[in-house]
């Protein structure tokens, strides 16, 4: 089978090239050349961590147009892995999901062959793909779909800093099928490219979508739920929030992924995703409490924060607060409802404060949010340097390394967001705040 993959973002390209780097021959779409160029460069279009090595594995069989048409010649199976915005309702839009089939479905009725996959990956609203997508593709093409075509809704469980081992290592792979046939091409794809073997959960195409957003939901109560948790054990003394999450975490009902209490999720699809569930629930009749105090936690937690840094820098001359963290989690360049963003536009709200920040990663996109708002720090050092007041957001393994020697004010304040460092190599001078302990 040969491929194409529509939308060569991070996880547009880092399919692309785990497809090729595993022995199919794939050629990507994208409307910015720059994207295009750089595939066909043998170059990475966007950061993310193995993706260049892994265009470096497909030697030569990896290939990029802006050409739809060419994409429909030169391909059986089609991936769209394209943008869907959150619409102001919470809804997802599917404006660009739907301008890139118009010229798929036009290519395909014009394209001598008798069967095409389309296989949609990006996430969409429950009832897209079977109300909006499908009849788009047979009124342009013509052609009537489990016959001359098969759809499938297949959204990828990955996060950004870690997409190209998730997509070849998945717990899951979720396939909302229009008919077995199609469900057995997709599988017969995967087979060849995942690494382990994951469970299948192929079921109906508005099945799937509802799992999609319902996995990232449940995802995010844990998360506010371990938040909560460490909030009142900032408030019982004899309390470490590590202690309660490990042993609730040992228990298969729970388990221990993404139970660990620190700051608010944030991202590009948890946030939106609880809110598409949302406006998915209320189409219905059915009110999300549960979702919506997600989110009502995960706000607080900012303010939760803030409040904190606030009550240390009435301790003493602390107008100036360091915060190393601006990226959303390690590993990546986003930004998108970071926590160490939100902070930071927090504390912008308080008369005489500066900010000085650092990330490993996002100083761009910070700089481009903040403009002349905040100060930049060179180096994590430089960062530490100028302020005793520091706020770790982000469990980046440089930030992990902060010693005695790094630090240049006496006394200084690390308000340790995840609990990364060890206190006995902070010296004397120190003072360790963890978030989930007792403290302020």
């Amino acid at each position: 089978m040969r491929l194409s993959v529509i939308g060569l973002g991070k996880l547009g390209a880092s399919s692309a090239a785990c497809f090729a780097a595993k022995g199919f021959e794939v050629i990507g779409v994208d409307i910015n050349k720059d994207f295009v160029d750089a595939i066909n460069n043998g170059q990475a279009p966007v950061y993310e961590p193995r993706l260049q090595e892994f265009i470096a594995r497909s030697q030569g069989r990896l290939k990029a147009t802006q050409d739809y048409a060419e994409a429909i010649r030169n391909s059986d199976v089609t991936f769209l892995i394209v943008p869907t915005p959150s619409r102001q309702d919470g809804h997802f839009s599917d404006k660009y999901l739907q301008d890139a089939l118009k010229h798929l479905a036009a290519a395909f009725r014009d394209a001598p062959k008798k069967y095409h996959l389309f296989v949609i990956t990006s996430t969409v609203s429950p009832g897209t793909t079977g109300e909006s997508l499908i009849p788009l593709i047979e009124s342009v093409s013509g052609k009537k779909m489990n016959r001359d075509f098969g759809v499938c809704f297949n959204p990828e469980f990955i996060a950004l800093g870690s997409v190209i081992t998730d997509l070849l290592n998945p717990d899951l792979l979720l396939i909302g099928e229009s008919d077995k046939a199609a469900g057995d091409q997709l599988v017969g794809i995967y087979e060849k490219v995942c690494e382990n073997k994951p469970y299948i959960a192929r079921m109906s195409i508005i099945s799937a979508e509802i799992t999609k957003i319902s996995l990232n939901s449940y995802i995010t109560m844990k998360i506010s739920f371990a938040n909560t948790l460490a909030n009142l054990c900032e408030a019982i003394p004899g309390t470490h929030i590590d202690d309660i999450t490990k042993a609730l975490g040992a228990d298969r009902r729970i388990s221990p992924y993404y139970l660990k209490g620190g700051l608010s999720f944030g991202g590009p699809c948890f946030p939106r995703d609880n809110r598409a569930f949302v406006a998915f629930a209320q189409k219905y009749g059915i009110d999300a409490k549960l979702v919506k105090a997600t989110d009502e936690v995960n706000r607080f937690q900012i303010d939760h924060l803030a409040e904190k840094i606030f009550g240390y820098m009435a301790e003493g001359p602390n107008n100036v607060v360091a915060v190393l963290g601006l990226a959303f989690k390690p590993n990546t360049r986003v930004i998108e409802e970071s926590p160490g963003v939100k902070i930071i536009e927090e504390l912008l709200k308080k008369k005489d404060v500066e900010i000085i920040v650092y990330d490993p990663l996002a100083m761009e996109n910070a700089r481009a949010h903040f403009g002349d708002n905040i100060l930049y720090a060179s180096s994590m050092k430089d960062c530490l340097s100028n302020s005793s007041l520091c706020v770790i957001t982000t469990q980046a393994e440089e930030f992990k390394t902060i010693r005695e020697s790094d630090i240049r004010h006496h006394p200084t304040t690390i308000i340790d967001c995840w609990r990364i460092l060890d206190p006995s190599r902070l010296g004397r001078h120190v003072k360790h705040v963890s978030v989930g302990t007792v403290g302020r």
